[in-house]
Formats: structure tokens, sequence, C-alpha cells
């Protein structure tokens, strides 16, 4: 562990990454109703054009990024994300943010192919020079995903925010999404938990953990070429809701319950002591709390549970199958009195 010296950026925003979400059961009440039946009837209402394309994954099953089909072979993939500092040293929080934002897209199964820049900056507090820095570290991370880079969109805010809207391709009948999983199926994961309890520390202390940064820098590409050639066709990404929130979305979408071998769940170095030494956001607690009255957690403890709600900044893929280097973590069932069972 090292101490940075430069700019703490993490001081000048009220929590970092993904923990700083809405929580999971307000924003499903604020989206409630504008789903695509919605959208449709209000179109035709008002004589509006007809949209292009099929919408074949919107806000139904709340999954990570939405799909609209074009031709048999061809849909667009659509998804922005952006937030505050989850890290000191700015080029690592551009890595980490363009990772991120590129996940979604890799969640569904397609590629990207272009994105634009999200940056929100307090130009009257923080030089110029780190926002360079930012966009420099989100430009590395998408060269390296072969996504192209044209502009975006920037504003004066009192608190740093950086982040991008992508746009992706894949094929319909590859498509990965939440409501496509079935009793028998294994689950695997893809990158290991704990990052949100060393993000907390680092903020508190200025430690720098760089297995959680590299973690978070990591794209979700590679895991998820193989969950298509495997031909997965349900997948999610563990971000700010935790390992536990997005299982229940996918369990929950699909009618199964999920069983959670909490032994074979993969923790960064570092984590559980963070854990012991309280370094738990409120978003994980919000995270834990919501998922509670549909999870069976009677066989862990409690830091056991709050580890596995822990809220994710780019985390890794989980998905309804197996492939190569990820372990397995649980299974699917028929659904039963919980949607999530922990054991």
């Amino acid at each position: 562990m090292t101490t940075t010296s430069a700019v703490r950026l993490t001081q000048y925003a009220h929590g970092g990454g993904c923990a700083c979400k809405i929580p999971p059961g307000e924003l499903e009440t604020i989206v409630a109703g504008l789903a695509r039946s919605t959208a449709s009837a209000e179109t035709s209402a008002v004589g509006g054009d007809q949209p292009v394309g099929d919408l074949l994954v919107g806000l139904d099953a709340g999954d990570d990024a939405a799909v609209v089909g074009l031709s048999d072979g061809l849909a667009v993939v659509a998804t922005t994300d952006f937030f505050t500092p989850v890290v000191d040293d700015p080029y690592d929080w551009g890595r980490i943010a363009a990772a991120n934002a590129l996940s979604d897209v890799y969640a569904m199964g397609g590629r990207p192919v272009v994105a634009l820049n999200l940056l929100a900056w307090p130009r009257d507090v923080l030089p110029f020079e780190l926002a360079t820095e930012v966009l420099r570290g989100g430009l590395a991370v998408a060269n390296q995903a072969g996504c192209h880079v044209a502009g975006g969109h920037s504003v004066d805010d009192p608190e740093p925010k950086y982040g991008m809207a992508v746009t992706g391709v894949v094929r319909p009948d590859q498509v990965m999404r939440n409501d496509a999983g079935r009793p028998g199926l294994p689950l695997s994961l893809t990158k290991p938990l704990g990052i949100g309890v060393l993000n907390s520390r680092h903020k508190a202390t200025g430690e720098v953990f760089p297995q959680a940064v590299e973690t978070m820098a990591t794209l979700n590409r590679d895991a998820a070429r193989a969950a298509v050639q495997a031909g997965i066709r349900c997948a999610t990404d563990v971000t700010g809701f935790g390992l536990l929130g997005h299982l229940y979305k996918l369990a929950r979408a699909s009618g199964v319950t999920a069983i959670v071998d909490s032994a074979a769940v993969p923790y960064l170095e570092g984590a559980r002591e963070a854990l012991r030494d309280g370094y738990v956001s409120g978003g994980t607690r919000r995270n834990l709390d919501w998922v509670a009255p549909w999870t069976d957690l009677s066989a862990v403890s409690t830091d056991e549970a709050l580890l596995l709600a822990d809220a994710q900044t780019s985390g890794g893929l989980l998905v309804a199958g197996e492939i190569p280097g990820a372990p397995v973590i649980g299974e699917l069932v028929p659904r039963g009195e919980y949607a999530v069972v922990v054991r």
C-alpha cells in the first residue's frame, strides 16, 4: 500500500463511484411506468414518428443497457454511466470510469463502437490539468476496447463526475439479458468482490490498493466474448447494487431462485480487513436492506452479507453458465420461497 501526495479527488465528492447510485428500491419507484408499452402508447397518442427498429431490451427487467434490433443480424446497444471520483489519481479514475461504462455493452454480449465523454468539473476549484488526465485515462481504456471516442459534453459542477455514453453492436441472437436465466444453470463471477470496502478505505485514509484499481480498470471484454462463445444468454454486471442486488434482479426477472455458495465467492486481498475496520459505504447498507426481504441470509453472518452486498465499481460479469477462469459461485433452481438463498 502507498499513500497519494497529489490532490485527493475523492475529498471533493460526497461519495465514491457506483456507491453513489440512487438506492435500487427508490430508483425502481422513479422509473415505474416508463417501460416500452408506455412509450409506444404515448408516441401513438401524439402522432409522433414510429421508432426505428424494435426495442429488444428496455426497462422491463432492469437490464444493463438498451438494445434495439435494426435487422436480423444487427442490433444497437446503448448505455451511459458516470460517477464521482472513486480514487484520487485522475488518470486511474478515467480508466475506471471508462471500463465501467463499457461494461454495460459487454454485459449484453455486445461490442462497443463509439463513446462520448460526460464530464462535470468544478472549474474554479480544481485545475483543468486534472480533468485532462481524467479524459486521457478514459481514452486509453476506450482505445484498448477498440472503441472510438468522439467528443461528449461537459458542465461546470460543484462536484467532479466523469463517465461515458456508449453505443455498441450485438447480434440479436447473442444478446445476454437478465430474464433468460433457467433452473439448472450454474452461476459464474468473473471478478472478485471487495472493491467497495477498499474504495471506502481509500477515501477515508488515502491508502492506495493497486489490486482494486487494476480490477476496476480491467475490461469485461474477454469474459463477455467467452460467454457469448459458450452460448450463454443470461448475464449482468456487478456494480453499485452489489452481488446480491444484481443477482436478485436477475432471479426476479427470470422467475427462478439463485443459490449462492458464500465460500466460493472470491474477494480482493484486504477486503475482509476493510470490512472489519468499518469501511462500509451507505450504498452497501442500502443494498442489503433492499434485498433482505427476498433473500435467505440465515446461513451467514451480517458481515458476510455486507460483503455480498458491497457496492462495486466496474465489477465483473455475473453469468448463468460456465466460462474459463471464472469461479462457479452458485446455481439457479426453480423458484422457491426466496429469490436468493445464501449458503
